[in-house]
């Protein structure tokens, strides 16, 4: 008897988005559209540096893997979340907001240990693009202690965090949990997350995904140099020797997807994007909510495009509680 639908791992990270400028995004020296890593001391210096920007900034519990777990929670599936935070306020909001989430989380949680949650800005151009600055802070800690095996034997579906390959520990504790999951016979699915973690770390996602996942989501970029190729044909062919099906966003041209016998094409609602941090993990939630309700994947992926498009639509990585049943609504009534 499954107790969760879905299992996640990732870093647990407190978003603070801020609009910005492409010159202020120059004269600060950060790279556009990807994430960096960044030591405590560059993050504090962008804060102060973005002072004047700070009365505009929200907040909120992020990080991919946890994004992703929310949504899929607020569509209605049972979730579980392992991730590591400090003994600090920023801990104390992350667990409550996973609460509030409706997801669950282990009991070590709560005796967290000193330190500094791990904290994400996230700075948004006039051009909707996203570039983060990350300061894992304990969250680079995270490790095979943070997992729950009880919990995911219990569990329908595993999904890893592919940011998680930024750190040896991460890495391990992500590699174990796929290995527990296949032992276990629990449906596992990764994220690539980053053209610069596949950019910086391609040897290492591919040993997370060791000899193969269920369900690999990425988007065309990290499809692409994931493959070392400029052909999302040749893409799109080459990963399926890394997984059983696939997840290729593809922006405002919705996505392409490989249930494991045949491609499908799926369009995306045409939108005024205004911030597309978390578009993608968005789709994951909500693709992995519809096959876990038996949605094939062409319904699952319209689903998925409907979600993002209207994350990226307004400010924010997730949506707001009610939006969720108004799209499965909408997709019912398609």
């Amino acid at each position: 008897m499954h107790q969760y639908d879905l299992y996640g791992i990732g870093a647990a990270l407190l978003d603070t988005e801020i609009e910005v400028s492409d010159s202020d995004l120059q004269s600060l020296g950060v790279d556009k559209g990807v994430m960096t890593l960044v030591d405590d001391a560059r993050q504090e210096q962008l804060v102060e540096d973005l002072k004047n920007h700070m009365v505009t900034a929200s907040h909120a519990c992020g990080g991919s893997g946890a994004n992703t777990v929310i949504a899929a929670s607020y569509f209605g599936l049972d979730t579980f979340y392992s991730c590591k935070v400090a003994d600090d306020d920023n801990g104390d909001f992350y667990r409550d907001n996973l609460a509030a989430a409706g997801v669950g989380y282990p009991k070590a949680l709560h005796n967290a240990a000193s330190g500094v949650t791990g904290k994400c800005l996230v700075l948004i151009t006039p051009d909707a693009e996203r570039s983060m600055n990350t300061y894992l802070g304990i969250s680079a800690e995270l490790s095979v202690n943070e997992l729950d095996s009880e919990a995911l034997e219990k569990s329908r579906w595993a999904y890893i965090e592919g940011y998680l390959v930024s750190s040896p520990t991460g890495r391990a504790a992500a590699i174990a949990l796929r290995e527990q999951s296949q032992a276990a016979g629990v449906k596992t699915a990764l994220s690539l997350s980053d053209p610069m973690m596949v950019q910086l770390f391609h040897d290492g996602l591919k040993e997370m995904l060791g000899d193969g996942v269920d369900l690999l989501f990425c988007n065309r970029e990290e499809a692409l140099k994931f493959c070392h190729t400029e052909s999302l044909e040749e893409a799109a062919q080459a990963l399926r020797d890394h997984c059983g099906a696939f997840a290729i966003t593809l922006g405002a041209d919705g996505a392409l997807l490989w249930d494991g016998e045949q491609e499908h094409r799926v369009s995306s609602p045409k939108v005024e994007a205004i911030d597309t941090n978390g578009a993608g993990d968005m789709f994951a939630g909500a693709f992995l909510f519809g096959i876990n309700r038996g949605m094939g994947f062409a319904e699952a992926g319209e689903l998925a495009c409907r979600a993002a498009a209207q994350v990226v639509s307004q400010y924010g990585p997730r949506l707001r509680p009610e939006q969720h049943a108004e799209l499965l609504e909408q997709v019912a009534n398609a």
